[in-house]
């Protein structure tokens, strides 16, 4: 058993599929019916009007229509498509069992529990008889496939065969009077529609189901006497056949295969059987551990079957339909019906050549699953899963090519599977020992080699290689070498298909192809939702594969598509040109044709084979939505352009290309403000300010279009503005537009006009009109404003000069792609010429417009005909505008005739050049990154503290960047300044970032912290070694040596620091109790400290524990300080004077937390010794130990990273990453 879908659910007592549509119907226990999709294993919906449970439902064969009927007495017949029960039929009076539509006529039949059949018409919605006869519930009927038939089964213990031409007849409206008066007679005296033609006794218990044969006049029974009979009829008679015994409990349901000569039943015993109809014998049993079956459903069309059962059900096929075959060339070899046959390409011509298996052999899922054929030995390996895995090797007698006569006694052996890997050699799995046995075609054992992994199958990889495959993986074993060539990780492979040159293999798993290279490196993977069935490669290098429903296609990068849909599963043989060869499932060989343009089109673009794309866009219609989100996806708008009708479509897409020509076509014929705004930002950054001053026209926005000739320094226009202002009654932007043109006068008329006389007389005042000032001061009167005196002497404010005045903007010179004049010419006769879509130069399109009175507002600035002064409205008046005769009037259209194309791709900047391939922190913060930079420092040394290194950052970018001023009213310009620049590198290389931070620096900073702490300046010290270990993290450095040195400096920083730390503690606590400065001092000397400064903490120690008494522990340290022999003659007199007076007396006079036998480390945070084998936590950057009661703290020593972080380590080079 083959199982394809499983549900888990209530009891299924009812199942139906449909007969096009991947889909079941399930009716359960509770109530509920499920709609099921088994292929893709989803549940599409569930209908719940029933009360109690649904023990019958079926498909109608063409309507989208299904009927159930339930223990509520009711059948209710549903429209899938509407999601709802269009009509209830009423009528039984028990539970109704099963029911039926008729294949032809608009039927239903129903059976019940009140002992009675009835057939209904559900499109009058009448019953139209009811079959009586019965005397007990009656658990099933169905009607004939083809005659006019019903059979019913009941626990009457009988089968009953039911004639319904009358009916049919009745159905049919009669032609001639006498007919439909005797029709007339037998419906008022009571006729009968339907007659018991044979009543079969036979079983000793009530019977559970009937069904009919196809096409055979056969009937077969299950009952409660757990037997299934066979019963034969004729046109007088019916009989019984035989008896099929072999179920431990009642028989719930029995059917004949549609396709094959068998009987399929299941029982309450928890099994389903497969029997043999010609032997009548069993051939196959399928058991649940707890589950009883109660009901069994075919496919009406296709070899499924499916079983409901006490839990949910199963859908299933009891063997492979896949045919084994092998290609070799232009030959094909398959196993199709007991015989191998052979197929010729390039003729299609069909052969049968030998006999593969003896007759009377056969039995279910023992066909062969896969053939390997030799071709210069004419010999040929079919495996199969007999005995557990077993093969036979066949010879080809070279002119039994055409006869296909000849038998011969295979040599057999058994294996797990079987292929050959050379001209006399094939090699066979044996699970048992996971080894290879190499044969001769004698069927002898050559060698033996045992595989490096567990392998459940082999596969052909070339002469002397296998393909090996387990569950999470494969590889390639050379026999010879006995080596593993190249193995990848992979779901559990079912196939594999070699390209023609063997340099590439695409392995197919149940919903996943993976194509890699002869050594197994993985190129691509794709995730098919449906199974994927069988694939072939092309000429060109493409996959094409097919699934359950669909032939597509798969390029080297991993794009794919689909080709075509398909009705049934196809097992593709051969892919040539644009034919794909194909086996079906009855083993018949096919031809398809395929339009392979789409995929030869995108391989093309993928291998810059542009030529081919030209010819294609010429010659070809490709077109549709997929292909130009493709292109648009694959960087390619300017060619996706020129497959698009649609106006906005391909207004996107010129934007996308920067094609500003076909965008200005486009939103022309959209002409919606949203698109013309759209169109001014494209323009605006390709600085084409015609298109722009254009696109703000058509939109009326008039404080963009103002700001714009800002910009350019277009102060006639500007003025013109200033009056539209005016004419629109804006008095924001009249005072905007007099403010832009620095005219000081329009502004003072401006806020005298709206009542603001304190702000105008400020503003003549401040600006030297004083005749103005004088007349609005006398006006103000008391009101006077006063102005601050003693203040520099006011400037006019005027705008500054633009860069560039009245003209496009300059940008680099870029030879044109190798798609724009080929489209164009292409799409030539598509293209609006400049003329014909705007009246004169866009740059010009504002008139004089001294004439506008106040409080007219001008029409659209469309261009369209305005009416005349009389009517108080003046236009724009396009076409009376005094031009200069050679005016430098900015074109609205690049020249596409130029060999220069105008919109450059945007480069990257610097900064993310920087940062792309660097994984150093303090590249990252010069570039200015600093995110990344404190990502990267806090994966690499669990730094999580950032404050220290805010200046750090800051320092590091503005030390690797440059700044130059061009023009005074132009941005500053940022330059990026790089590590190991010279005047004969390449402009276009881009060097790592110069840093302000190097090694020496920390080396400098290390002599003074030590000359600091000589000193006894340990604040100043501190502060020193702090220094260098917030600036490690950001330093970079050329070579390993040096990583080496820069670890070895944190480490010594580090211990001046916790040192330094703990002296500081101990000044502080000077008054407390002489234990803990005691213990301080103590601890001090354990830091691993440069010699002169261990001997001035060994010193410090033993005065502090002197003083205090605690003589043995003066001695201890006097004692270590004469081992390091110092230099300076008082220090050692004094510790010989210390030992000699403690010698007297070895005693302590206060308990300290320190025990110098016992090595320890100091706590970094609570300062206290954490002697050897006791629990610890260390900083991920500077290493300083803590108590198990500091992890997640920050790091008191560091004061960067959180105690006991996970990190990856110090990155400081870039030697460290290659």
């Amino acid at each position: 058993m083959l199982t394809k879908f499983e549900t888990k659910s209530n009891r299924v007592k009812g199942l139906s599929f449909h007969t096009k549509r991947p889909w079941i119907l399930a009716s359960l226990h509770s109530g509920v019916i499920q709609l099921w999709d088994y292929r893709m294993g989803t549940l599409i919906d569930r209908f719940d009007e029933h009360d109690g449970p649904v023990r019958g439902v079926h498909f109608h064969k063409s309507q989208p229509l299904f009927v159930s009927g339930g223990d509520d007495y009711k059948i209710k017949v549903w429209n899938y498509k509407m999601h709802r029960c269009l009509f209830t039929l009423l009528g039984h009076l028990d539970y109704i069992r099963t029911v039926q539509f008729h294949h032809e006529y608009p039927w239903i039949v129903s059976a019940s529990d009140d002992q009675t059949i009835r057939i209904w018409n559900w499109q009058s919605r009448t019953c139209i008889s009811v079959l009586t006869g019965h005397n007990h519930y009656v658990m099933c009927a169905s009607f004939h496939p083809k005659e006019d038939l019903v059979v019913s089964a009941s626990l009457d213990q009988t089968v009953r065969v039911w004639d319904i031409g009358s009916l049919k007849k009745k159905t049919v409206s009669p032609a001639d009077d006498i007919l439909r008066l005797s029709q007339m007679n037998t419906d008022l005296f009571g006729g009968v529609d339907a007659v018991v033609k044979y009543v079969l006794e036979g079983h000793d218990r009530g019977v559970n189901w009937a069904s009919f044969h196809p096409n055979l006049p056969l009937i077969v029974s299950g009952a409660d006497d757990r037997q299934v009979k066979l019963w034969r009829m004729n046109d007088t008679k019916a009989w019984e056949v035989d008896t099929l015994r072999g179920h431990m409990n009642n028989v719930s349901c029995v059917m004949f295969h549609a396709k094959q000569d068998i009987i399929i039943s299941n029982s309450e015993d928890k099994s389903i059987r497969v029997w043999d109809v010609t032997k009548r014998t069993g051939i196959q049993t399928f058991r649940r551990e707890h589950d009883r079956f109660w009901i069994l459903s075919s496919h009406p069309e296709m070899n499924l079957l499916a079983a409901g059962h006490d839990s949910g059900m199963i859908v299933f096929k009891l063997e492979r339909e896949r045919p084994a075959f092998a290609v070799s060339g232009d030959s094909l070899f398959y196993a199709k019906d007991r015989f191998l046959k052979y197929y010729e390409f390039s003729t299609q011509r069909d052969t049968q050549v030998i006999p593969i298996r003896r007759p009377g052999s056969i039995t279910l899922n023992q066909s062969p699953r896969t053939l390997s054929y030799c071709p210069s030995e004419n010999a040929v390996l079919v495996c199969s899963d007999l005995d557990g895995g077993s093969y036979e090797l066949y010879f080809i007698p070279r002119d039994s090519i055409t006869r296909g006569d000849s038998t011969q006694d295979a040599k057999r052996g058994v294996g797990g599977s079987a292929v050959f890997v050379a001209r006399n050699r094939f090699a066979v799995l044996e699970k048992t020992s996971n080894s290879v046995l190499v044969k001769n075609l004698k069927n002898e054992v050559v060698k033996k080699t045992p595989l490096p992994f567990a392998a459940d199958a082999i596969f052909y990889a070339g002469t002397g290689n296998l393909l090996c495959r387990s569950d999470d993986r494969v590889f390639i074993f050379d026999l010879q070498q006995r080596t593993v060539l190249g193995e990848l990780q992979t779901p559990l492979i079912k196939y594999v298909v070699w390209s023609n040159d063997m340099e590439s293999i695409a392995l197919l798993s149940k919903h996943a192809i993976i194509i890699a290279s002869k050594r197994l490196v993985h190129q691509c993977t794709l995730h098919e939702t449906i199974r994927v069935k069988s694939g072939g490669w092309d000429d060109k290098g493409v996959f094409i594969y097919s699934t359950l429903n669909h032939i597509k296609y798969c390029l080297p990068n991993g794009d794919s598509g689909i080709i075509r849909t398909l009705d049934v599963p196809i097992y593709i043989t051969k892919v040539s040109g644009n034919t794909i060869f194909c086996l079906d499932r009855d083993g018949k060989n096919k031809a398809i044709v395929i339009d392979a343009t789409e995929y030869i089109f995108k391989l093309s673009l993928l291998k810059k084979r542009y030529d081919h794309v030209m010819s294609m866009i010429r010659s070809s219609k490709l077109c549709g939505q997929a292909m130009i989100a493709y292109l648009q996806q694959k960087g390619f708008p300017e060619v996706a352009l020129h497959f698009v009708k649609d106006e906005r479509t391909r207004f996107n897409l010129a934007l996308e290309s920067g094609n500003i020509q076909i965008a200005v076509e486009s939103a022309t014929a959209i002409d919606e403000k949203d698109y013309w705004y759209r169109l001014g930002v494209e323009a605006l950054r390709q600085g084409n300010a015609g298109i722009v001053e254009f696109a703000y026209q058509r939109t009326k926005n008039f404080e963009r279009l103002s700001f714009l000739y800002l910009v350019n320094g277009n102060t006639q226009k500007l003025s013109k503005m200033l009056k539209i202002a005016e004419v629109k009654n804006d008095v924001m932007g009249q005072f905007h537009n007099a403010l832009y043109l620095g005219n000081v006068e329009e502004r003072i008329k401006i806020l005298e006009n709206v009542g603001h006389l304190p702000l105008a007389y400020i503003t003549a005042k401040t600006h030297g009109l004083h005749d103005v000032a004088e007349r609005l001061a006398s006006e103000l009167g008391d009101n006077l404003p006063t102005l601050p005196e003693g203040k520099a002497p006011p400037t006019l404010l005027t705008p500054p000069t633009p860069i560039i005045c009245g003209s496009d903007w300059p940008l680099l010179t870029v030879m044109r792609g190798m798609f724009e004049g080929e489209l164009d010419n292409i799409a030539g006769g598509n293209v609006v010429d400049e003329d014909d879509s705007v009246a004169g130069d866009w740059a010009e399109t504002l008139d004089d417009v001294d004439t506008l009175q106040n409080g007219v507002v001008p029409p659209g600035l469309e261009g369209e005909e305005v009416p005349g002064e009389e009517e108080g409205e003046v236009g724009w008046e396009l076409e009376e505008l005094e031009l200069p005769p050679e005016a430098d009037t900015p074109r609205a259209f690049v020249n596409t005739h130029s060999s220069v194309f105008a919109a450059p791709t945007t480069g990257m900047p610097v900064s993310q050049i920087w940062i792309q391939r660097s994984s150093l922190a303090a590249e990252h913060a010069a570039a200015g990154h600093f995110d990344t930079a404190m990502r990267l420092l806090n994966r690499q040394l669990g730094i999580k503290n950032f404050t220290p290194l805010r200046q750090l950052f800051l320092d590091l970018h503005s030390g690797s960047h440059s700044y130059l001023r061009a023009f005074s009213s132009a941005p500053v310009i940022s330059l990026a300044v790089e590590r190991g620049w010279n005047e004969s590198a390449s402009p276009l290389v881009r060097n790592p970032p110069a840093l302000v931070f190097n090694f020496s620096q920390l080396e400098e900073k290390l002599k003074a912290g030590y000359k600091a702490t000589s000193a006894g300046k340990f604040t100043d010290a501190l502060k020193f070694f702090l220094s260098i270990l917030h600036t490690i993290p950001l330093i970079v450095v050329d070579s390993r040596r040096e990583v080496d040195e820069v670890k070895e400096l944190i480490v010594i920083v580090k211990e001046y620091v916790l040192g330094l730390q703990m002296e500081l503690k101990r000044r502080e606590i000077r008054d407390d109790p002489p234990v803990r400065q005691q213990e301080l001092a103590a601890y001090f000397t354990h830091c691993n400290l440069q010699l002169p400064h261990s001997r001035l903490a060994l010193q410090s120690a033993m005065t502090a524990c002197y003083k205090a008494k605690n003589l043995a522990t003066a001695a201890n340290f006097a004692r270590r300080l004469l081992e390091t022999n110092p230099t300076v003659e008082n220090q050692a007199k004094l510790a010989r004077q210390v030992l000699q007076a403690a010698e007297k007396n070895m005693t302590d006079a206060f308990q300290l937390n320190y025990d110098f036998r016992n090595p320890f480390v100091t706590c970094g945070a609570t300062y206290v010794p954490i002697y050897r084998g006791q629990k610890d936590v260390s900083c991920p950057y500077c290493s300083s130990r803590f108590v198990p009661s500091q992890e997640g703290k920050l790091c008191t020593v560091c004061d960067l990273a959180m105690v006991g972080a996970d990190a990856s380590g110090l990155l400081c080079s870039p030697s460290q990453i290659r």
